[in-house]
């Protein structure tokens, strides 16, 4: 007979392949007696899996949902399903979802066996993403678990950073938080060469490496991660700065594009749009998303492309 604990994780198993066990058919395949699966079942519940019995001829047990949310047992093809959905989240349009999935992934890879990571490593190589934006997939999602795990565990992190004048250089910092901010992920970490706080932008960092060294958390000079990193983008200057009035009210711009640009309210149905961008193309599209009459202001570059994808889209 296997020993208790063994036999305990068997259970998990089989209660969370099966909505309904009988109890019966359960102690068979467990190789135990009726009151040896009722312990069993009994140490499940103390270990917060809500297991519901069914008492009489036809009794049986099956897990219930619970007010919490306790380990799963998983097999290898749902681990492989498991660690590639939570990699396609993180480049998913839904919001909300791309920081939880890069903190669950970190958890997930921890643990997993190394032939399932060859399986995973494979899958992710043959498969093409289906995504939006300029800038292609963006981070390999290894890096940002890399990350997500160095700060989940304070462990002090080494690699090679691309500065926007294109010079590089070796890092070593306190990784904090993982921010994923409009279409970029940045890390925000105190800088142990520079003796101050930073964000890194994921896409230009490579090889993270954490040096086997814990710290202490510091004190971050923000409200959280996130405040920091906006008022650190907002500093960097933009070549292009737009401005356009839209013929629809404040709430319903804030609403579509929010998170990329101001709107000023003129009267009930249009309002001035301002928004700072790398390219042309974001702007546009953020625009045409809004469904609604524009007129731009700045800049004439702006107007130009605008009646160059007319033109393009009237030949349609």
């Amino acid at each position: 007979m296997a020993n208790t604990s063994t036999r305990t994780l068997r259970l998990l198993s089989l209660l969370q392949t099966h909505r309904y066990w009988p109890g019966g058919e359960l102690a068979d395949r467990l190789g135990v007696s009726p009151r040896t699966l009722r312990r069993d079942v009994e140490r499940l519940r103390e270990l917060g899996y809500p297991v519901q019995a069914n008492r009489g001829v036809d009794g049986g047990y099956q897990l219930a949902p619970g007010a919490a949310l306790p380990p799963l047992m998983i097999d290898d093809e749902e681990a492989v399903a498991l660690v590639i959905g939570l990699q396609t989240a993180v480049h998913g349009g839904v919001a909300g979802v791309a920081e939880p999935s890069i903190r669950a992934l970190a958890k997930v890879v921890q643990v997993l066996p190394p032939r399932l990571r060859k399986r995973v490593d494979a899958l992710r190589a043959m498969t093409v993403p289906a995504t939006w934006g300029a800038t292609g997939t963006g981070p390999d999602p290894t890096v940002l678990t890399a990350l997500a795990a160095a700060c989940r565990d304070t462990e002090r992190l080494r690699f090679g950073y691309t500065a926007a004048d294109g010079r590089s250089a070796d890092r070593h910092t306190e990784p904090h938080r993982l921010v994923a901010l409009g279409r970029r992920w940045y890390l925000v970490a105190y800088d142990l060469h520079r003796h101050d706080w930073r964000s890194f932008r994921v896409d230009r960092l490579t090889e993270p490496r954490g040096d086997g060294t814990r710290f202490r958390p510091r004190e971050l000079p923000a409200a959280d991660a996130a405040a920091f990193v906006r008022t650190a983008v907002e500093q960097v200057p933009r070549p292009y700065r737009i401005e356009a009035v839209v013929q629809t009210s404040a709430d319903v711009v804030r609403a579509r594009i929010g998170r990329w640009c101001t709107a000023e309210e003129i009267d009930a149905h249009s309002c001035l749009v301002r928004m700072t961008a790398d390219s042309l193309e974001w702007p546009i599209m953020g625009l045409g998303s809004l469904e609604a009459d524009f007129t731009v202001i700045e800049p004439a570059e702006l107007r130009d492309r605008l009646r160059a994808w007319g033109e393009r889209f009237g030949r349609v």
